[in-house]
């Protein structure tokens, strides 16, 4: 008996042309809001009537709307479409040792509803049952029904092993070591769920629409409660053999003891230099003590003489550790992000930027992060849509 195999389309078939043309007129849309039949015929160089059949066909499959008529212009209206905002929703989440904030987006990347949750406190054996609540919880509150959402992605302090999907470097995070992790996740959720370090997504932001916009090389750097950094060459992430790339919170630099035991709760490497209990007791010792490292910070930039020789030395600290980062990556830009260079604003960036030009030869540029609210959250909702969009408009 001769078994037999669907086959993909050949390249220049008709009907991979058609899913061309199809992606191509639904990215248009997205990036630049309502167009009409012959706006996206010229945009996309099809002729009318290839463009009327294609918006026939992309609305019979629910992936457009119909939303009203141009305006003001000589001859008769024009119809309007869009995409079809109902075409699939996702959830982003980021998860600390503190809480879980969710938030649940259409596919137009336009945000419905956001939901923090605290998990001080939570059983262990309760993480999971905790994370689906919460998702649950902000599913009702964007006006959706169970079953609506098309993946999840979670952002978290630690790296999934790519080959053995064990969440390595995550001990402050109990609860999330089970080997079934993503099983479980995604059965009490009711959808696809990926998980990803925060770093990691955090630099997904800034490339979208912060900072690193138009940077195919670049390095973020997160200073805050964990110390990370997110490495972008030639465009995508990279993540190392074991998932662990970034962790710079244990890296040797000078000032810090050496970490001889990383699989020790201890202390030494790049996190005790500028992680946020580094910078309280830092400010206690030039007199600018206060309850959070971000209030330390605030109170150091209205303090002269003092408050300016907190801010050089912090700056300092930063510098040699993005100066051991840059002479192994030489990016292109060097974003920062976290708590801590959020504090310091405009003039903790000026100086970073002028230690790293006297201690590395390579001068990338040195920016801030543009983002609002948390930029983990909204590279968990950019990555969900990316794989959302890709699943839906290469299927319909």
């Amino acid at each position: 008996m001769t078994k037999t195999t669907a086959k993909a389309p050949l390249a220049g078939t008709p009907s991979l042309l058609r899913a061309i043309n199809d992606r191509a007129a639904l990215e248009l849309l997205l990036e630049n809001g309502p167009l009409s039949r012959t706006q996206i015929g010229t945009l996309t160089g099809l002729s009318k009537p290839t463009a009327s059949q294609l918006l026939a066909r992309l609305e019979a499959a629910g992936l457009v709307l119909p939303v009203g008529t141009t305006a003001g212009g000589p001859g008769p209206n024009a119809q309007l479409y869009q995409v079809n905002p109902a075409a699939a929703h996702v959830a982003g989440l980021d998860v600390t040792n503190s809480e879980i904030r969710v938030a649940v987006a259409d596919i137009t990347g336009s945000t419905l509803a956001e939901h923090t949750v605290p998990t001080k406190g939570v059983p262990a054996a309760e993480t999971v049952a905790k994370v689906a609540a919460a998702v649950a919880g902000t599913v009702r509150a964007a006006g959706l029904a169970e079953g609506d959402l098309r993946a999840a992605v979670i952002g978290l302090g630690g790296a999934p092993d790519p080959v053995t999907g064990k969440l390595r470097y995550a001990s402050h995070l109990p609860g999330w070591h089970s080997p079934r992790l993503v099983e479980e996740l995604s059965e009490a959720i009711g959808a696809p769920v990926s998980i990803e370090n925060d770093v990691n997504l955090a630099a997904v932001a800034e490339q979208s629409s912060g900072a690193a916009r138009g940077s195919e090389d670049f390095v973020l750097l997160w200073a805050g409660t964990g110390t990370g950094a997110a490495i972008v060459i030639a465009g995508r992430l990279h993540r190392g053999f074991t998932g662990g790339a970034g962790e710079v919170g244990y890296m040797p630099v000078p000032g810090s003891p050496v970490v001889r035991d990383v699989r020790r709760r201890n202390f030494g490497g790049f996190q005790d230099l500028v992680g946020t209990p580094a910078v309280r007791t830092l400010a206690r010792e030039h007199g600018l003590g206060a309850p959070t490292a971000e209030e330390s910070i605030a109170k150091a930039l209205e303090t002269p003489g003092a408050g300016d020789a907190f801010l050089a030395e912090l700056a300092a600290r930063l510098a040699v550790g993005l100066a051991v980062i840059v002479a192994v990556v030489d990016p292109q830009l060097v974003v920062l992000s976290g708590a801590v260079p959020s504090a310091g604003g405009e003039r903790l960036r000026a100086l970073v930027q002028d230690e790293l030009a006297r201690l590395s030869i390579a001068r990338p540029e040195v920016r801030s992060s543009a983002l609002s609210g948390s930029p983990v959250l909204l590279g968990a909702l950019q990555r969900a849509l990316a794989d959302v969009r890709e699943a839906v408009f290469s299927t319909h």
